[in-house]
């Protein structure tokens, strides 16, 4: 694997932005910041949620996203992005989605983490790119990101690098919940993995036991 580091630390606060004649509160953008910032168990400093029922809390703690995906980003929609353009508070290098499994414990800096879900986008991220239609753009590209779960509390900074702490060994990717979720064909073997790992947030397994049972007869796809 190749090597892992934090390319770029970013935090924001809630705004009031006006989309489609409303008023709509988002924190979704997030500028780049210098110096170490302190990642706590529920953000970073300098960085708060403004929907806790779609973003935030343990489970979402800290959003981490690739900085391989941005070259594909800035072609397709054709603007020069800065670090933190999907509302990431980490921009990483060498943390890919198909290689991210869930329960994976890893160290960033001072701080460490544990690999939670995939991000899913909200219609704040096409407020954020004055375009509605990214929403299905970024979910078919399948280029998530990753939210991450604090495990240990502590300082990062841009150029820190990335470690593993633990591989979880569940074999079930951050891909593979991307896939599930655009109703791709997923082999059940993964899916039976992915309702039993406790790092998994608990509507992620309602959700997948509720597709497993639908049709339990049906065998694994190969």
């Amino acid at each position: 694997m190749r090597s892992m580091k934090l390319i770029s630390v970013n935090v924001g606060l809630p705004r009031d932005v006006e989309w489609q004649g409303e008023i709509v509160r988002t924190s979704i953008w997030k500028q780049a910041v210098e110096g170490r910032v302190r990642v706590r168990r529920l953000n970073l400093d300098g960085d708060a949620q403004s929907d806790l029922t779609a973003h935030g809390g343990v489970w979402k703690a800290v959003y981490a996203y690739p900085s391989e995906h941005y070259p594909a980003w800035r072609e397709e929609l054709g603007v020069d992005l800065q670090w933190g353009a999907f509302g990431e508070n980490l921009t990483t290098e060498g943390l890919r989605e198909d290689q991210l499994e869930i329960g994976d414990r890893l160290r960033m800096g001072g701080a460490e983490f544990v690999v939670t879900q995939p991000r899913l986008p909200c219609f704040k991220l096409g407020i954020r790119h004055g375009r509605p239609t990214i929403l299905k753009e970024f979910l078919v590209s399948g280029r998530s990101g990753t939210y991450l779960a604090v495990t240990g509390e502590g300082d990062v900074a841009a150029g820190d690098p990335i470690e593993f702490v633990e591989r979880a060994g569940s074999r079930v990717t951050v891909t593979d919940l991307v896939r599930f979720y655009r109703g791709d064909q997923v082999d059940r073997e993964v899916l039976a993995r992915a309702v039993e790992l406790e790092a998994l947030p608990a509507g992620w397994r309602t959700r997948i036991r509720r597709e497993l049972d639908a049709d339990p007869s049906s065998p694994p796809t190969p």
